[in-house]
């Protein structure tokens, strides 16, 4: 007898969905049976269940990040429903299509305050963008394909609830009645352009451009070849916002990577300069660093009519996917005859990496963090998939991680949860097992969930072609970013609240039978790398790094100044090592400023 649970593993077969990242319970005991089953008869598809529900629902959206696809995750009820909440917030805040199944005790006991029984269409009403609970056998098909199609299509996380008495009742096909649905697999195409006279009207405002800043994020991936097209007609200036970063090559010279905090200085100076703005698949945020409303003229492309016009007032709307809308755009642009201004954009970026060089190579004790990443950037393979945490770790991936070619990056972008970039890491390495995998997270992350990562790390490695899988800990005993975000706000740091314990991560690596490295000497970081990235297991590199290194942004502000210097003279219990290694840094900037003068 083929049950509900058997007919929604094999429909989430049939829409091509082939790994789910789930954590069992009685709330969801039928389903995890026919799991079991479905595995038993070798059926196309991969279960992977990590330590915590949280990690399955970050580890999804991960995959769709790095697949594509639509991740799928599956938790039990109650508890389980709930930890998945913070992934599947992660998955809305950075427009990701994520399936989630959870269990739900029996239909007759909802409402009654049963053990482990939440109101879960409620609970997921604010996340989801389709939340329904499967109350027969005929409705589960309109169930699950309404969720996956909705998924795909609105890029958002859908859930199906599945009680735990309907999840073994007999399958039943929906039959030709009134009052039922019956629907089917497939998703509409994905690629569809504004129409011509749109594109016209576009054209129109950027040809009359002079000096065109082009802000890229994650909706341009895979329309790269169409997005420097158009940056070469237009003699553009490119920025890519963070979740944008492997979109647009780091080599390329008019490449100015990231905006904001976490972003360079001549991309915030092209954004002050620039006549023309082409925003495409952005929703960047930060109006700080954009330039004044009405200054200059802006187009917008994206696959969300919500997205466009929000955070900058547009000129043209373009409603359409970013490869098929700047390919059907490109035929109307002229040729940009006077380069003057890209060239000058690629002039800025060549000074602003010899500076952050230099700020990378300044002295630290023991050692600086700058450094560290500044060293991988050089040693990081072809087709590497990088992660990165909320905190100083992604200033540091800002600042310093440059992606290229096949190179692969990702984060939690507006949700900035910690402890991401731990499932973020292994959802990569589970979706592409052949490529090298590095996870960059601080030590508060590791200490949240990162280390329990580890241990489904110890579970799959060796099923993996390419055993490369590092983990960089900086250690610094401290929540770093927050530190630093108290200073700002003129409030000394807190002690109470943001020591970290310290511990030896390199030692636990070794106890889980990987490899464990301490690096607390500058001299010692290029080997330890080499290191890494020639062992036959997985790496831990224990980094002992100053957490007094400050993550200057590309441009601090007077608030920002004046807030640090508030807290460094009331009471800030790393008072005299901020102002050292922040003079040291600033010296480096300086100095860097001094020699292209």
């Amino acid at each position: 007898m083929a049950t509900v649970s058997d007919f929604v593993i094999d429909r989430l077969i049939a829409w091509d969905l082939h790994r789910f990242y789930g954590y069992p319970g009685d709330g969801i005991g039928g389903f995890d049976g026919a799991l079991g089953r479905a595995e038993r008869d070798g059926k196309d598809f991969t279960y992977v269940r990590p330590t915590h529900e949280e990690e399955a629902a970050l580890m999804a959206t991960a995959h769709a990040k790095f697949t594509g696809e639509v991740g799928v995750c599956m938790a039990t009820s109650g508890p389980g429903a709930a930890h998945l909440v913070n992934g599947l917030y992660d998955a809305k805040g950075d427009n990701q299509p994520v399936v989630a199944v959870v269990g739900q005790q029996a239909r007759a006991a909802t409402g009654s305050d049963f053990q482990q029984e939440l109101n879960l269409e409620r609970t997921f009403a604010d996340v989801a963008v389709f939340v329904q609970t499967v109350l027969t056998p005929e409705h589960a098909p309109l169930v699950v394909d309404k969720a996956v199609r909705l998924a795909a299509a609105r890029r958002g996380p859908a859930v199906v609830i599945l009680p735990v008495d309907v999840q073994e009742l007999e399958m039943e096909e929906p039959g030709v009645a009134h009052g039922i649905s019956r629907s089917g697999v497939g998703h509409a195409s994905p690629r569809f352009a504004p129409t011509e006279d749109s594109l016209r009207e576009a054209a129109e405002v950027l040809n009359a451009g002079s000096k065109v800043a082009m802000l890229v994020g994650q909706g341009a991936r895979g329309a790269r070849a169409e997005v420097l097209a158009v940056a070469e007609r237009l003699g553009a200036g490119i920025i890519t916002a963070l979740l944008g970063k492997d979109v647009v090559p780091g080599d390329v010279p008019y490449h100015t990577q990231q905006l904001g905090l976490l972003g360079s200085r001549p991309s915030y100076e092209m954004m002050q300069d620039c006549d023309t703005l082409l925003l495409v698949g952005t929703n960047f945020p930060y109006a700080e660093f954009l330039p004044e409303s009405g200054a200059v003229r802006a187009v917008q492309i994206d696959t969300d009519p919500g997205h466009l016009g929000i955070r900058y007032p547009t000129e043209v709307n373009l409603w359409g996917d970013a490869g098929a809308t700047l390919a059907g755009l490109l035929p109307h642009l002229h040729q940009q005859e006077d380069l003057s201004w890209q060239e000058g954009i690629a002039d800025g970026m060549r000074e602003w990496r010899e500076e952050t060089t230099r700020v990378a190579m300044a002295d630290a004790e023991p050692l600086n963090p700058r450094r560290v990443f500044h060293s991988l950037n050089e040693r990081l393979p072809e087709r590497a998939i990088i992660t990165a945490d909320a905190g100083t770790t992604a200033d540091w991936f800002g600042h310093h991680i440059s992606l290229g070619g096949e190179q692969l990056g990702n984060l939690s972008g507006r949700l900035a949860t910690m402890l991401a970039a731990m499932p973020y890491a292994m959802a990569g390495k589970f979706a592409h097992p052949d490529r090298p995998v590095v996870c960059t997270i601080g030590d508060g992350a590791f200490q949240m969930l990162g280390m329990n990562g580890l241990i489904t790390v110890k579970r799959h490695w060796r099923e993996w072609s390419n055993p490369t899988f590092v983990v960089l800990v900086l250690h610094n005993d401290d929540l770093n970013q927050v530190s630093w975000e108290m200073r700002e706000a003129g409030d000394p740091r807190w002690d109470t609240a943001q020591l970290v314990e310290d511990m030896d991560y390199a030692e636990y690596a070794r106890v889980l039978g990987f490899e464990g490295i301490r690096l607390d000497a500058p001299g010692d970081v290029d080997a330890v790398w080499d290191r890494a990235f020639a062992a036959d297991r997985p790496v831990v590199i224990d980094a002992v790094v100053d957490r007094n290194v400050p993550p200057l942004p590309a441009h601090v502000s007077l608030e920002q100044a004046m807030g640090v210097a508030k807290a460094l003279v009331t009471g800030d219990p790393e008072g005299r090592r901020v102002a050292v290694e922040g003079s040291r840094a600033m010296a480096a900037e300086l100095f860097s400023r001094v020699r292209r003068s």
